[in-house]
Order: structure tokens, then C-alpha cells, then sequence
């Protein structure tokens, strides 16, 4: 049970798996008005950047769940190396589906909505884990303004055009679902470069190192198109964001 490999070796030298920068997570916890003894569930939780500084900077305790053993590992070492270790764990999992029996204060899933079928069904699975009066955090994409043609939402990584919203209509979608939206920060094109950019000089070195891997074919063709891909179409028309709701 893992993510597919060409994951773990794309972003094995990032912290933070979408496109968010410290500061930008940094800004999230300072805008959440975290009190010490939080508890905080992060489905999905990748390398555990979000619970290991939110617990060395706001003495939040948590757990993390994520499908990649890669990231649950380099989790683990980074709650080590901030000295939090006894406030956050980090289980290798399945997050979809996950209920927790103790519930949490925040109940996050950052960029993953796939483990509940969606942004519903994430908010739903999320809801289950949440004590009264609790807050969730979603991660989720929205059109900076809608692509031209459905080559570009391609380009994108987007199936079509409807697969995402504008920003008014992401917010309007969580009020409908019966959501105040209470706090928000979006990641700009600076921290989606940081996030997509830094994946080339991992794929180069890795690549290397790996010249005769089973992979190093499909590397090799991402390290060549993801670079004007990327340029063309994410950066001038995908968005991003972290979302908090309360419930109504």
C-alpha cells in the first residue's frame, strides 16, 4: 500500500506537497488562532510539515495519515528534528475513510479531496472526526480565470474546464454545503513555482543517480515537458487555496 512511485521520487525532496510555502503555512496557523492542546487531524498528511511546525510553533497536538511510507518516514524525522515528537504521530495509511476516535479541534485534508470523492465527501469524512464547533481545513484548486480551451485546462492537469471553479464560486460551493468560510490563504504564482519548479532539480539529480531504473524513462519525459507545461498553463490559470469552515 503506497502512492505510485513517480510521486515519491518527484517530491522526495519537498516538505510541503502543494503549493504552499513556509511562510504561506505559517500564515495559515497564525490566521487560525491556534491555542496549545489543539488537537489537529491532517488526512493526507504527506511529509508532516503542517503538524510539526504548528506544534513547535503553537503547541498543537495531532496526527498525521498518509499513503506514501516515503513521507510518513521523512514525517517522522522532521517531528524528531523540531523536538515535537511527543506532541504529533504520523501513521503510513489509507486516509480515505478515516475516522478518528477522539476528535479533533481542526480536522484537515490539504490538497487530497480525492479520499472522500471529492470536496463533499472530504468535508463529510472530515465532519466525523470534529468536535462541536470545530474547524476543517481543505485544500482545494480553483480557475484564476477560466482557460481559453480545453487544451489549456489539459495543460493544467484538469480533465475539462468544469472540473474546477472560480474563486466565487469555490467559496459560494462550501456555503452551499452548509459552510461559513471563516479564514482563507491562497498560494500565488512565487509558491507555485517553489512547489512545481523545485520538482526539476530532483527529477535531474535523480536521473543521475538512476540511468537504468524502470523509470528513468517517464522521468526523463516529465523533466523535458513539465517545465513549459507548467510555465504555459498551472501558472497563469490554476489557483489554490486553504479553506477554513465552520459549520452553520
Amino acid at each position: 500500500m503506497d502512492i505510485p512511485r513517480i510521486f515519491n521520487i518527484t517530491e522526495s525532496a519537498h516538505r510541503i506537497h502543494n503549493p504552499f510555502t513556509p511562510g504561506k503555512l505559517a500564515t495559515l496557523g497564525a490566521a487560525l488562532r491556534l491555542e496549545p492542546g489543539t488537537r489537529v487531524l491532517d488526512l493526507a498528511s504527506g511529509s508532516g510539515e503542517m503538524l510539526c511546525t504548528w506544534a513547535r510553533d503553537h503547541g498543537i497536538v495531532g496526527t498525521g495519515i498518509d499513503l506514501s511510507q516515503l513521507y510518513t518516514d521523512q514525517a517522522r524525522l522532521r517531528a524528531q528534528e523540531l523536538g515535537v515528537a511527543d506532541r504529533v504521530e504520523f501513521t503510513h495509511g489509507d486516509a480515505a475513510g478515516f475516522v478518528s476516535d477522539e476528535k479533533a479541534g481542526v480536522a484537515a485534508c490539504v490538497g487530497a479531496s480525492w479520499i472522500g470523492g471529492g470536496v463533499a465527501g472530504t468535508i463529510a469524512l472530515l465532519a466525523q472526526s470534529l468536535r462541536p464547533g470545530g474547524i476543517i481545513l481543505i485544500g482545494e484548486p480553483y480557475w484564476r480565470t477560466l482557460p481559453p480551451t480545453e487544451a489549456v485546462a489539459s495543460g493544467c492537469l484538469a480533465g475539462s474546464i468544469s472540473d474546477f471553479l472560480l474563486l466565487p464560486g469555490l467559496v459560494a460551493s462550501f456555503g452551499q454545503l452548509g459552510y461559513d468560510v471563516v479564514e482563507m490563504v491562497l498560494a500565488d504564482q512565487d509558491s507555485w513555482d517553489r512547489y512545481e519548479a523545485a520538482k526539476w532539480l530532483t527529477m535531474r539529480r535523480w536521473l543521475e543517480a538512476n540511468p537504468d531504473d524502470e523509470l528513468a524513462e517517464e522521468v526523463r519525459a516529465r523533466l523535458s515537458s513539465e517545465p513549459e507545461r507548467y510555465a504555459a498553463c498551472t501558472r497563469e490559470y490554476l489557483g489554490w487555496g486553504v479553506f477554513a469552515l465552520m459549520a452553520r
